[in-house]
């Protein structure tokens, strides 16, 4: 375990203590989800808590607001204390101003009917004065820059919406610690600055911050001590350059590119910037080995697309969400849909399976069209993943969530049901049910369901949320078996990352228009475009310019 400590709290209250937890989700349960866990948390702690999919991270957040053992239940051990008081001695509500925590699945957290009344519903249970709760409803609208939002419902609002809604409702709370599930995972580029931006200044505010992160690059540089968790154990606590440093692979880590870069040329660290690379300009091929390209996987044009999208047009409650949309896609072929949160990325994915019906246009896969095909004609041929995997479960095993639609399509195929077990690592779960899997899990059971029918499309939407980098490179190298088979593949994300490592084409949406459809490296080169579409270039894309820069000179 790494003994460098980075709190620096000696003499400081302790806001959380954690003392030999150890924790089942059911008195059945062989393995413990949490075995040993010893932590503090102070308010001077701006904490980035990692680990693989399913370690334990959200299960351990969870016991820091009494979630746990309050509404999971199962069979706690040891102790937890907030502010003093032991969580299983202490009711939820006392501790809502003391521990916020922000879910990785927003919908789990929202249930009124104007972003507003998400935000003074808290306040409210606080026992507010109007004129207290009217001015902290303000200032939460404008710190996380949603105020354009105020009267909307927030169930007809994007992923990344909700999760900034779910920001601002408990920033309002004031409690003396935010703990954020997967903050970033559906925000696109602007909102992730402006997110970071804010808990860097919460915290200088005296607010301590905990954040449960995969993508370590975003939340790496800002957090003042890293804890991994691993097996439910924790495996490493200290300053992140220090726990980075450590041979993390062994955890299911992967370090920022420029910490990478560094260890790959035998140069110090730094603090995960790649302004310093900028000058040094890496060489590609070690650039093409740390950060591949997409796969190069050959495409017959001539034959008919299996889909065709023609000047799609749809409105939703007496707004345009869609506008005169075109493209086709054929078999074989990854395309990425990017763009801002609210562009219409998963607006438009919805029209795709019948979900959602257009006003004009048209939608054609293999020459059917969708508004003439039943939904669960249109099922067949298009297999969808949600960006919330929650709400296209059905059954109570994870094996019977995979055989559901294939049963009903009368297409059951028990070996590849077999095989998409094996593929997406969900053999040791088979029974389990899949509402008490974890966000990652969660996310496997819905791409393997997604699969089990043999559609003609794959559509996955946010598809690297809440996954660790195993799971997104072993997911890369089936996406592309899946290309080479035939396969047709839709990725909605604002992963660039994955997206420019995965797709060799993407579409670039905003306010509901489609404004490019291009090859990911002449779409980031295009500087106009990618601010339109309020995007930012990947870091390997930021490096390889500076590389031709530095190539063109000699």
């Amino acid at each position: 375990m790494t003994s460098e400590r980075a709190d620096g709290n000696q003499g400081l209250p302790r806001a959380i203590e954690v003392r030999d937890l150890v924790y089942r989700y059911r008195r059945e349960d062989a393995q413990a989800v949490l075995n040993g866990i010893h932590l503090d948390i102070s308010p001077r702690d701006y904490l980035l808590i990692a680990g693989r999919s399913g370690s334990g991270k959200s299960t351990l957040c969870r016991t820091f607001n009494g979630l746990i053992p309050h509404f999971y239940g199962g069979v706690l051990g040891g102790e937890v204390r907030v502010a003093g008081h032991p969580v299983c001695q202490t009711a939820v509500a006392d501790l809502f101003g003391q521990v916020a925590m922000v879910f990785q699945n927003p919908d789990a957290q929202l249930f009124c009917r104007t972003v507003e009344q998400e935000i003074v519903f808290g306040l409210e249970s606080l026992g507010l004065a109007r004129p207290a709760i009217e001015d902290r409803l303000g200032t939460a609208l404008a710190q996380t820059g949603i105020d354009h939002l105020r009267l909307r419902d927030p169930q007809t609002l994007s992923g990344g919406q909700k999760h900034l809604v779910l920001i601002a409702a408990l920033m309002a709370l004031r409690p003396q610690i935010l703990v954020l599930d997967e903050p970033f995972a559906n925000l696109d580029p602007a909102n992730v600055r402006h997110i970071r931006s804010l808990l860097r200044r919460l915290h200088a505010e005296g607010v301590g911050i905990v954040v449960c992160e995969h993508r370590l690059s975003r939340a790496a540089p800002d957090a003042t001590r890293m804890v991994v968790v691993h097996q439910g154990r924790v495996v490493a606590d200290g300053v992140p350059s220090a726990v980075l440093a450590s041979p993390e692979a062994q955890w299911g880590l992967e370090p920022p590119l420029a910490l990478r870069l560094a260890r790959a040329m035998a140069c110090p660290p730094g603090r995960f910037s790649l302004a310093d690379w900028r000058r040094r300009a890496p060489r590609m091929d070690l650039l093409d080995r740390l950060e591949p390209g997409p796969p190069m996987v050959a495409v017959d044009r001539q034959t008919p697309p299996v889909l065709t999208v023609e000047a799609l047009s749809s409105r939703q409650d007496g707004r345009m969400c869609l506008e005169d949309i075109a493209f086709n896609l054929h078999a074989g072929e990854c395309i990425a849909i990017v763009g801002a949160n609210g562009a219409g990325k998963t607006t438009l994915l919805r029209h795709l399976v019948g979900l959602q019906r257009p006003t004009g246009g048209s939608i054609r896969i293999r020459g059917r069209d969708t508004r003439k095909t039943p939904v669960a004609t249109l099922a067949r041929e298009v297999g969808l993943a949600f960006q919330n995997p929650d709400n296209q479960f059905f059954k109570f095993s994870v094996e019977a969530e995979l055989c559901v639609g294939p049963q009903a399509l009368g297409v059951l195929d028990r070996p590849w049901i077999d095989e998409l077990m094996e593929i997406f690592q969900l053999a040791p779960l088979r029974e389990k049910t899949p509402f008490h899997l974890s966000g990652g899990e969660k996310k496997r059971v819905a791409f393997a369901a997604a699969l089990a029918s043999r559609p003609a499309i794959l559509a996955l939407d946010e598809p690297t949320a809440g996954q660790d980098f195993r799971f997104r490179a072993h997911l890369r190298r089936l996406l592309t078996r899946l290309q080479k088979s035939g396969q047709a593949i839709i990725l909605v994300t604002h992963d660039l990352t994955f997206a420019e490592r995965t797709a060799g084409r993407w579409l670039v949406m905003a306010g509901g228009r489609l404004l490019a459809d291009d090859r990911p490296a002449r779409i980031m080169a295009d500087a106009h475009l990618m601010r339109r579409a309020g995007l930012e270039p990947t870091d390997r894309f930021f490096l390889s310019q500076a590389w031709q820069a530095g190539h063109e000179k000699a």
